[in-house]
């Protein structure tokens, strides 16, 4: 291995992979795992990337398989980048770094979008910290997710479990310890990581996970063959593998997404795993009483979610009178995890994050990104967070995340799933960054039912 200013040449099981520097951090980017899923290989389990047979320019993001946003704006930047090769992963990782714990980020998008090559994915800070960072692409939609005759379900999910390999047969190279793999995702991402926590296949790909915003994301059979049928009748194919073959990937997700756009078909969760095959054989929750028992699991929920936007008052009897569908995704995945995990030999902990943006009206989805990331200066957080989003939760929550892949045990009591579940909370307003609470996961009754339900 050799490294100048500017460029940087690793030498990997993978083959020569040229990247970046950048003062003390090194960029290696777009790096194909997988060959391209094209052809015969589009609907087909992926296979792995043949060693490079001359040096590899991973100066740049690879291809995305996101074609189409899931929404005209996001609160992400999430770019899309076109290419066959959207089965690669990017490298970030710290000059000199060696045995340092491996931190693999999976991107959210309701298992329909999402972008790696997001600017809030960077991980400079975390190389800052000693960490390496990697961050995989994985099929999306019908490609990844559809439930087609003579397809290996679980695509999506097949594509994750090959790059957590590529990681550990490649990752020393770039000073990363195999041995010490995080692996951590928000959003679908964040389901991702208990999907494959709740596996017998994942065992053994990773030592500790995270999941921010993550929930139970199991996709309904019927409701998911309906949708592809209706699909296939709308784009004017067959709902089959060679039907869909047929069109562009691109044509593909936008029907998906016009579909989605009609009434009644608004959920973002239409397409995702499936229970029934070698990887989720069971659901995830039962999974997790299994599954994953020695693996440490961090995580947690913003306040908000999808119900920003509203004055503080309204917003919080909203939250009390338990009517939000997001608590239901999103909140009481959190307890409930805990729950499935009781009897485990290693800790489950919960956060919830309560710092208000100014901008989207609330603690909601994707808010909490760049503060783990500690990146509040990248590209559309002052669009998201505004001009001056507190600095100093940023650290805190930064560094809870560090120790935590580091291998610390976090500095808060583990979860049971009882109520009265201790959790770590970020940026309350009118509290400190950090402050250790209880209950904030507990049922609640909504005012006068006398009805308890899961907050």
């Amino acid at each position: 291995m050799t490294a100048v200013e500017g460029v940087d040449v690793m030498e990997a099981p993978a083959g020569t992979i040229i990247g970046r520097r950048t003062g003390r951090v090194r960029r290696f980017l777009g790096i194909p795992f997988a060959e391209a899923p094209v052809g015969a290989r589009r609907f087909a389990a992926p296979v792995p990337r043949s060693r490079f047979t001359q040096p590899f320019d991973a100066s740049r993001h690879g291809a995305t398989s996101q074609r189409v946003p899931l929404f005209a704006t996001t609160t992400i930047p999430e770019p899309s980048v076109p290419g066959d090769d959207v089965l690669n992963l990017s490298v970030v990782a710290p000059v000199d770094g060696e045995s340092c714990p491996v931190l693999v980020w999976i991107h959210g998008g309701g298992f329909l979008a999402g972008s790696p090559a997001s600017p809030w994915y960077d991980g400079r800070s975390f190389a800052r910290d000693g960490i390496v960072t990697v961050t995989p692409g994985y099929r999306l939609g019908v490609d990844g997710f559809a439930p087609l005759d003579g397809v290996p379900p679980n695509l999506g999910l097949r594509d994750l479990l090959l790059a957590l390999d590529w990681v550990r047969e490649n990752i020393a190279a770039f000073g990363g310890d195999p041995d010490r793999v995080t692996v951590a995702g928000q959003s679908a991402g964040g389901g991702a990581v208990l999907a494959l926590l709740s596996s017998r296949v994942g065992s053994g790909r990773f030592r500790r996970a995270v999941s921010v915003s993550g929930g139970f994301f199991e996709s309904r059979e019927d409701a998911a063959r309906d949708f592809v049928v209706r699909l296939g009748d709308r784009l004017g194919v067959p709902p089959t593998r060679a039907g869909f073959g047929g069109l562009t990937v691109e044509r593909v997700q936008q029907g998906v997404h016009l579909l989605r756009g009609e009434a009644g078909d608004d959920d973002p969760l239409v397409l995702g795993p499936f229970v029934g095959d070698d990887i989720l054989p069971v659901p995830v929750a039962d999974g997790l009483a299994v599954q994953g028992q020695g693996v440490p699991l961090l995580l947690g929920a913003t306040g908000d979610e999808f119900d920003g936007g509203a004055p503080g008052s309204r917003n919080a009897a909203a939250r009390a009178a338990g009517t939000r569908v997001t608590d239901t995704l999103f909140r009481a995945a959190c307890p409930r995890a805990a729950a499935s995990r009781r009897d485990a030999t290693a800790g489950t902990w919960l956060y919830s994050f309560e710092w208000p943006s100014p901008v989207l009206g609330g603690a909601v989805h994707c808010a909490d990104i760049p503060f783990f990331f500690d990146v509040l200066d990248a590209p559309g957080t002052a669009e998201a967070l505004g001009t001056r989003p507190p600095a100093e939760l940023a650290t805190a929550m930064h560094a809870d995340l560090v120790a935590f892949v580091h291998g610390r045990s976090p500095a808060w009591e583990p979860a049971t799933g009882r109520p009265g579940d201790p959790a770590r909370e970020y940026g309350g307003p009118g509290a400190e960054p950090t402050a250790d609470t209880t209950g904030v996961f507990d049922p609640v009754v909504p005012a006068g039912s006398g009805t308890a339900e899961a907050c």
